[in-house]
């Protein structure tokens, strides 16, 4: 009996984590660059087109699966492979966390982060500070970060209940699919990904500090889920990485690469050169006269 309940569990896995596996392929895929031309006509805005761009998603990403190449299981089959180590070590990984109560409460608040109250209202906030202040960026961000966390708790939602897995207090934490439940996968934890993948996209070339502060704030809410033991370790991993790829698939397709033209190129510093003075030196041979010019940005 045991037996049949793990082959179940393992054909349940690995069914789920190839549909999983090719949604998170989408971040190897950049739809190619518009060819420019003369035409003097306006894009269309983001906000009309919101709910026409929703659906478009929707297809893009249940379909995708069937539009798989040769090297888009370069990121399957890493992930498939770990999803199914940790389905299959989710008992015993979750039977390793005791009663604690101060790591329950510590677990609790910083997985705040990843309710829809905090990723939507980031989301809201940042489109807000982009109109007011006329930051098309800024704009652009809130908008497809809102727009990608709608397409996410679409999915995460259908997993859910297609899978049916209790969480790690029932059953004995057994972990099971296809009884009852919501555990796979964590909605905490695609849904901050999902923003920390769309704000990485925006920000995180020309600001290092957003890319590792977003990611280490997905990765320790999703962690949290863990220590708070709401979810398995491999309903953390397909979760992160469903929000990943469809943060990651949003900013691609409706991304305005006109916005990185009109950035100026930031030329790369050392750790410690932004706490220094730049001196220049200056030398004219006809007057025989030098000297220096010293210039401190704070």
């Amino acid at each position: 009996m045991q037996y049949v309940r793990r082959s179940e569990h393992a054909v349940g896995a690995v069914l789920l984590v190839l549909v999983l596996g090719a949604i998170s392929s989408m971040t190897a895929q950049s739809p190619p660059s518009p060819t420019p031309t003369p035409s003097s006509t306006p894009k269309p805005s983001l906000e009309k087109h919101f709910f026409i761009n929703l659906l478009k998603d929707q297809y893009g990403i249940w379909t995708f699966p069937l539009r798989l190449q040769k090297d888009d299981w370069k990121w399957a089959v890493p992930l498939a492979g770990a999803s199914i180590a940790l389905l299959n070590t989710d008992e015993a990984t979750g039977h390793a966390l005791h009663y604690d109560k101060t790591r329950l409460d510590v677990s609790k608040a910083v997985s705040i982060g990843g309710t829809g109250y905090a990723t939507a209202g980031s989301a809201i906030a940042i489109y807000a500070i982009g109109r007011v202040t006329h930051n098309e960026r800024a704009r652009e961000t809130g908008i497809l970060s809102f727009e990608a966390l709608i397409n996410t708790g679409i999915v995460t939602e259908v997993i859910k209940t297609v899978a049916q897995r209790p969480r790690p207090l029932e059953d004995n934490g057994e972990g099971e699919f296809f009884v009852h439940g919501s555990s796979f996968i964590s909605g905490h934890s695609s849904s901050i990904w999902t923003l920390a993948a769309v704000v990485n996209d925006e920000y995180g070339k020309r600001h290092p500090w957003v890319k590792y502060g977003m990611f280490g704030l997905a990765t320790a809410v999703s962690l949290s889920r863990y220590t708070g033991q709401n979810h398995f370790l491999g309903d953390i991993l397909l979760g992160s990485a469903v929000g990943y790829g469809i943060g990651h698939f949003v900013y691609l397709k409706h991304h305005d690469t006109d916005l990185d033209k009109l950035a100026s190129p930031m030329k790369p510093v050392t750790k410690f050169e932004k706490y220094f003075p730049r001196i220049n030196t200056a030398l004219d041979h006809r007057t025989r006269t030098y000297g220096a010019t010293l210039a401190w940005n704070f």
